[in-house]
C-alpha cells in the first residue's frame, strides 16, 4: 500500500494533468477530481496486492518502483504514452539514440524516485506469513478496498460513465497499470510462434512496359521526424527551404499523412502494399514490398542508412550502414546525412545498363536533441535549445533548433538533386523525399512522437513529401503538380515507385492512369 501511494504521488503527474484538462479544478469539479485520485490509488493498490506474493513481493515492488519512475519521467517530460508501439520503439533504440535520451534530470529522477525506493522495498518488505494467514489478510484488505472503491464511485456514477466512455485516452497515462498492460501485450506478441519464412508474393503480374534503353536513376530519401508545416515550401514563415525553392522541376505535396507515428511502423508500412488500415508488422515483414518487386524486375536496389535500420524493408536487399565512420566520411559529433552520397558514383558506374533505385534513410530531425542534427554552419535560427530536456527550453528555442535541422535537410536534398543532375543526360533521373512521421514540439503538452494514431495530433502525422524530376524523366513535373494539395498518404508510395519505373500491374492501374491522363501536358512540354 505504501508502494502504491508512493507511485501515485510521484509517478502520475501526467495522468493528473490530463484529468485536469478534461475536468478543470473548479469548485464544481473538485469532489469528482478527489474521487478520481482515490479511484486510481485503490486500483493501483489492488493491482499490486493481486500480483505480489511470498518471497517475490520485494522484487516485484522494486521492479515497479523503478519502472514507474522511468515511465513517469518520459510521460511528464514529453507527454508520451507507454503503449505497445512505444515499447517496440524502446526495444529498437540503438545506443546512440538512448544516450541522447539520458539526461541529468533523467538520472536524478531515476535514482530519487526509483532506485532508492526500490532498495528500501527490498530491504524492509516484511517476510510473508503462513499461506493461510497471508491469504486471509490479503482477501480482507482487498475486500475493504473494493468496498471503498464502490463508495468512491457511487456518488459520481454519471461522471465515471462519461470518463470511461469519452476519455479513454486519459486512462492510458495511469502509472504503473497501463504500461504493465502494454508490457504484457508486447511480450505476448513477441512470444507468438514465428511466422512462416515463406514470403507472400505481391503484384506478381508486374511487367516493365518501357522497352527503350533509357535507364532510370531514382533516389528516394526517407526523412526522419519532419513536419510538413515547418517547410517554407508549404508556407512556413521561416525560410527553411532556401535551396529547394530555387528548383523549377520540383513539387512539394502539402497534404500528406503518415502511416504511423513512429519509424518502426511508418517505414515498413510506406513500402508495403497493405496500407495503413490493414498494416500488420509481421504480415508486412513476410510480404514482398515495393523494393523487392522492383528488384525482381531487374531494378538494382541499394539501401543506405544513417538512422537505426530499415525496419525490415531491406532485409533481403543490399544494405549499407552509414551510422559510423566506417563507411560515412562526414562525421563530427555525429555522422551526417550528406555522407550517404559518398561513393555513389562508383556504384552507378558499375551498373551502366541497369535501372537503379537508391534509398537514403536520414537521421533528419530525430529528437529530442535537435541541436545535434546539423553542423554549426546551419545555426541560422537563434537562440537554440541545447539540451534534450525540452521542458527546460522556451518554445522559441525548441522551434529554432528543430527548424535548423529542417534547414540542413533542405541542404541535403538540394545536394541529392545536384548529384542527380550530373546524370540527367544519360539517365532518367528523379528524387522522391518522404518523411516517416512528424513531431510534437510542445503543442498542448505533447513532445516527440509515437502517440497512438487514433489520438495523435496532426503535428505527428502531417509529413512533407517532395518530388524532383530531371529533364529526361518519363513523366513531367507538370503531371504531378495538379496533386500538390490533394490528400495523399504513405499508402501512395508503393504504387508511385512501381509507376516511376514503368512497371504495370493491376495493383496500381488507377495510379498509372491518373498520371497518364495528363499526357497532353507532357507532350506540350516536350
Amino acid at each position: 500500500m505504501l508502494a502504491a501511494l508512493f507511485m501515485m504521488l510521484t509517478g502520475n503527474r501526467a495522468l493528473l494533468g490530463r484529468v485536469l484538462e478534461v475536468y478543470p479544478a473548479t469548485a464544481h469539479n473538485l469532489p469528482f477530481l478527489i474521487s478520481l485520485v482515490i479511484f486510481f490509488s485503490i486500483l493501483t493498490t489492488l493491482f499490486l496486492l493481486a500480483i505480489s506474493h511470498g518471497r517475490f513481493t520485494r522484487w516485484l515492488l522494486a521492479f515497479f518502483l523503478v519502472s514507474s519512475a522511468l515511465a513517469a519521467y518520459y510521460m511528464d517530460q514529453f507527454g508520451v504514452i507507454i503503449d505497445v508501439v512505444m515499447l517496440d520503439n524502446i526495444a529498437q533504440t540503438n545506443p546512440q539514440e538512448f544516450a541522447g535520451l539520458v539526461t541529468p534530470m533523467f538520472v536524478l529522477r531515476a535514482i530519487v524516485f526509483g532506485v532508492i525506493p526500490a532498495w528500501l522495498a527490498i530491504k524492509y518488505t516484511p517476510k510473508a506469513r503462513a499461506v493461510s494467514a497471508e491469504l486471509k489478510s490479503r482477501v480482507t484488505v482487498m475486500g475493504i478496498l473494493l468496498l471503498l472503491l464502490m463508495m468512491v464511485v457511487a456518488p459520481f456514477t454519471a461522471g465515471y460513465t462519461s470518463f470511461i466512455r469519452e476519455h479513454r485516452v486519459t486512462r492510458f497515462y495511469a502509472n504503473p497499470t497501463y504500461f504493465t498492460y502494454s508490457i504484457l501485450k508486447y511480450v505476448q506478441e513477441q512470444l507468438k510462434p514465428a511466422p512462416s519464412a515463406i514470403v507472400t508474393q505481391t503484384a506478381a503480374d508486374a511487367v516493365i512496359i518501357d522497352t527503350s534503353k533509357h535507364y532510370e536513376l531514382i533516389i528516394m530519401v526517407v526523412g526522419e521526424t519532419a513536419r510538413a508545416d515547418r517547410f517554407s515550401l508549404n508556407g512556413y514563415h521561416k525560410d527553411t527551404n532556401p535551396l529547394l525553392a530555387k528548383e523549377n522541376s520540383l513539387v512539394s505535396f502539402s497534404n500528406v499523412s503518415s502511416c504511423g507515428t513512429s519509424t518502426g511502423v511508418s517505414v515498413p508500412c510506406m513500402f508495403s502494399v497493405l496500407g495503413r488500415e490493414n498494416y500488420d508488422k509481421e504480415k508486412a515483414l513476410h510480404t514482398e514490398n515495393a523494393l523487392e518487386i522492383l528488384f525482381e524486375n531487374h531494378v538494382q536496389i541499394l539501401w543506405r542508412d544513417n538512422n537505426s535500420d530499415s525496419k525490415g524493408v531491406a532485409t533481403r536487399l543490399k544494405y549499407e550502414n552509414f551510422k559510423t565512420p566506417t563507411l560515412n566520411p562526414v562525421c563530427d559529433k555525429e555522422c551526417r546525412d550528406i555522407g550517404m552520397l559518398s561513393g555513389l558514383d562508383k556504384y552507378i558506374a558499375a551498373r551502366k545498363n541497369q535501372d537503379i533505385l537508391i534509398v537514403l534513410h536520414q537521421m533528419g530531425n530525430h529528437g529530442p536533441e535537435y541541436y545535434r542534427r546539423y553542423p554549426e554552419a546551419f545555426e541560422k535560427f537563434k537562440p537554440m535549445c541545447m539540451t534534450g530536456e525540452l521542458r527546460d527550453c522556451s518554445q522559441t528555442e525548441i522551434d529554432n533548433s528543430y527548424d535548423n535541422a529542417i534547414l540542413y535537410t533542405d541542404y541535403f536534398l538540394s545536394e541529392v538533386i545536384n548529384f542527380l543532375k550530373k546524370y540527367d543526360g544519360e539517365r532518367e533521373t528523379a528524387m522522391l523525399y518522404v518523411a516517416d512521421h512528424g513531431e510534437s514540439l510542445g503543442e498542448n503538452g505533447w513532445y516527440l512522437h509515437a502517440a497512438p494514431y487514433v489520438i495523435a495530433p496532426k503535428e505527428q502525422t502531417h509529413v512533407p513529401a517532395i518530388l524532383w524530376m530531371g529533364e529526361h524523366f518519363d513523366f513531367s513535373i507538370d503531371q504531378a503538380k495538379p496533386f500538390k494539395d490533394s490528400p495523399l498518404s504513405h499508402d501512395d508510395v508503393f504504387c508511385t515507385l512501381l509507376v516511376a519505373f514503368e512497371l504495370q500491374s493491376k495493383t496500381c492501374e488507377s495510379k498509372h492512369e491518373m498520371l497518364m491522363q495528363n499526357n497532353d501536358i507532357r507532350a506540350a512540354n516536350k
